[in-house]
C-alpha cells in the first residue's frame, strides 16, 4: 500500500503526489471525509445533510456513513469533539480509514480532513492507517491474496504536503520496526528458536548499531546459572544478545532495556495444560520489543546512548530439564530455589538484569516480559502492568503511555510482598507463597537483581497479543512497547 500526501489540482478528481514527482494525475474512486461534531453543526458539505438526516450521522468518534450514486462514493467518518483530538485519536481515525476503505472495491482513496489539515495531523492519520495495514500472511498459500490489504493507494489531502511527508518519514521508520516486532512474535516456534533468533539479530545491519551474541560457554563463565537452567531441557542452545547504540555523548550513561526471550514455553517439568499452549510461541515478545526499539533508535539516529539485552531460551521438559526443587546460582551470586519451572521468565531476566546493571552501569533499566497470567486477570488486554523503584521513571512511562496509547498501570511493591519469595533453603524462591499477588511477587523477584539503579518492569502478558485485534492492529501480535519506549527515550534525549 502506498501512502501519498497531495494537493488538489484545479480538476476536482485529480491529485498529485509529493512522494512521486513524476506521478501522473490519478482518478480518485472513493472519498473519505473526516467530520467533527463542530463541523457537523456548520454542515456546509453537499451530502453531509443527507448523511445526518437519513443515516443518523452524528459525527461520533469513529462513526461512519456511506453515500453512493452512479458517479461517486463518499464516506463520512466521525471524529468526535475537535478539542479532544490528539495524536493517539488521529492514529485510530487513520486506522479506521483503512478498515473502511478495505471493505470496499476501491483501490485508490482520497482522504479529506475538513477540520484541521496541519501537516502533523495528516501524518498521524497516515501512521494509523499504516499500522492497521499489517498482516502476517507468509504461511498462506491458497488464501494469501484474500488476506492481503486491497487498498493500493491512500491519498491524504493537505495544504502542506512536503511537511506532512517529512513528519511521516520518521513515523514510517517507527511503523516498520513495529512490524518487525510483530513478525518476530508471530513466527511459530519451529522457525524461531533461541539459535535462529540469535542469527536474525546478527543479520541486522543498521549503521552504528553494535550487536554481540553470547553462547552457553560464555554465559557459564559469567555464572549465569539462573538463565541457563531454564534452557537446559531443550536441544536448542540458549543465547544472550546485546545491542548497543551510541547516539549520545561519549561516556554518558546509557538507557538500558532488557527483554524476556522464551521462544516457546511448555512450562518445563511443571508442564502447562494443553489448551492454548500454542500461544506460548509469543513468550518472547518482550525481547522482540527490545530489538525493535534499538533498531528504531539507530534508524532515526536518536541522540542518546542505549543498550538492549535479551535472554533467549526454550523451556522444554526432558531428561535434562531442571526440576521443581532444584537450586540454581545466579550471576549475582544469589541462589534461587526453583519451586515451579513454569515461572521461568524471571529466572532468565535475573541474569540478564544483573549483567546489564553491572556491565553497563545504566542511567535506568526498563525490562519487558510476558511474565504472568495474573496481570491478565488484573488488567485484561488494556494496560500493561508497571512496577518500579522510582517515581520519576514511573511518571515518565505513564505519560508516554497516555501519549502513545500504549498505556501502563502502576502496581505496588513492598517489603511484605518481598518476604513472600523467601526460601527455606536458598536466598529466594521463584514463586510467592500462596496464590495471591502473583504479578507483584514476580516483580519483587526481579527487583533483587537491579541494585539501586532506577528500574521499571513492564508485564506485557495481556497486551502483546490480541486475538481479536484492536484499533491499530489486525488480530495477533501488537508490537506493544515500541511506541511507548520510543516516546520515553525522547524524554531523555539531548
Amino acid at each position: 500500500m502506498q501512502i501519498n500526501f497531495i494537493k488538489k489540482n484545479n480538476a476536482s478528481n485529480s491529485v498529485k503526489s509529493s512522494s512521486n514527482a513524476n506521478a501522473k494525475a490519478t482518478k480518485i474512486n472513493l472519498k473519505i471525509h473526516l467530520i467533527t461534531k463542530e463541523l457537523l453543526k456548520k454542515n456546509n458539505l453537499p451530502n453531509l445533510k443527507i448523511a445526518q438526516n437519513s443515516l443518523d450521522f452524528e459525527a461520533k468518534f469513529l462513526q461512519s456513513a456511506i453515500l453512493a450514486n452512479k458517479d461517486s462514493v463518499e464516506i463520512f467518518l466521525g471524529c468526535g469533539d475537535e478539542k479532544k483530538i490528539d495524536n493517539n485519536s488521529l492514529n485510530k481515525i487513520g486506522a479506521r480509514i483503512l478498515m473502511l476503505a478495505n471493505g470496499t472495491k476501491y483501490s485508490e482513496i482520497e482522504v479529506l480532513n475538513h477540520f484541521n489539515d496541519e501537516a502533523k495531523n495528516i501524518a498521524n492519520l497516515a501512521f494509523g492507517a499504516l499500522l492497521q495495514s499489517y498482516r502476517f500472511n507468509k504461511y498462506f498459500e491458497k488464501k494469501k491474496k484474500d488476506k492481503e490489504v486491497k487498498v493500493e493507494e491512500l491519498n491524504f489531502v493537505t495544504s502542506d504536503e512536503k511537511s506532512a511527508q517529512k513528519i511521516f518519514a520518521e513515523l514510517e521508520i517507527l511503523a516498520k520496526n513495529i512490524f518487525f516486532v510483530r513478525d518476530l512474535v508471530s513466527e511459530p516456534s519451529n522457525i524461531l528458536n533461541p539459535e535462529s533468533y540469535a542469527e536474525i539479530c546478527k543479520k541486522i545491519k543498521v549503521k552504528g548499531l553494535e550487536i554481540e551474541v553470547l553462547g552457553e560457554v560464555e554465559m557459564k563463565k559469567l555464572g549465569m546459572g539462573s538463565l541457563l537452567g531454564v534452557g537446559q531441557g531443550s536441544d536448542k542452545k540458549s543465547h544472550l544478545v546485546i545491542l548497543k547504540w551510541h547516539g549520545g555523548k561519549k561516556g554518558e550513561q546509557p538507557l538500558a532495556f532488557v527483554g524476556k526471550g522464551v521462544t516457546f514455553d511448555t512450562g518445563g517439568i511443571s508442564i502447562k495444560p494443553s489448551a492454548n499452549m500454542e500461544d506460548m510461541k509469543t513468550d518472547m515478545a518482550g525481547s522482540a520489543v527490545v530489538v525493535g526499539l534499538l533498531k528504531n533508535l539507530a534508524e532515526r539516529n536518536a541522540k542518546i546512548n542505549a543498550v538492549g539485552v535479551i535472554g533467549l531460551v526454550e523451556n522444554m521438559p526432558s531428561g535434562t530439564a531442571q526440576r521443581p526443587g532444584d537450586v540454581v546460582r545466579s550471576m549475582s551470586g544469589q541462589t534461587i530455589e526453583v519451586i515451579n519451572t513454569d515461572a521461568e521468565g524471571r529466572l532468565v531476566l535475573a541474569d540478564a538484569l544483573h549483567y546489564t546493571n553491572t556491565k553497563f552501569k545504566p542511567k535506568l533499566i526498563v525490562d519487558l516480559a510476558t511474565l504472568t497470567g495474573a496481570i491478565i486477570v488484573a488488567l485484561a488486554d488494556i494496560y500493561a502492568g508497571l512496577f518500579s523503584n522510582d517515581d520519576s521513571l514511573s511518571k515518565n512511562l505513564e505519560e508516554s503511555g497516555q501519549k502513545t496509547g500504549e498505556r501502563v498501570w502502576r502496581l505496588p511493591l513492598g517489603d511484605e510482598y518481598d518476604e513472600m519469595i523467601n526460601s527455606d533453603i536458598a536466598d529466594m524462591k521463584n514463586v510467592g507463597s500462596g496464590r495471591g499477588a502473583g504479578s507483584i511477587t514476580a516483580a519483587q523477584f526481579l527487583q533483587r537483581f537491579v541494585g539501586d539503579t532506577k528500574w521499571a518492569h513492564l508485564d506485557i502478558a495481556g497486551v502483546a497479543w490480541k486475538g481479536k485485534g484492536d484499533a491499530l492492529a489486525h488480530k495477533g501480535a501488537t508490537g506493544f512497547g515500541v511506541r511507548l519506549l520510543d516516546e520515553l527515550v525522547r524524554k531523555y534525549e539531548k
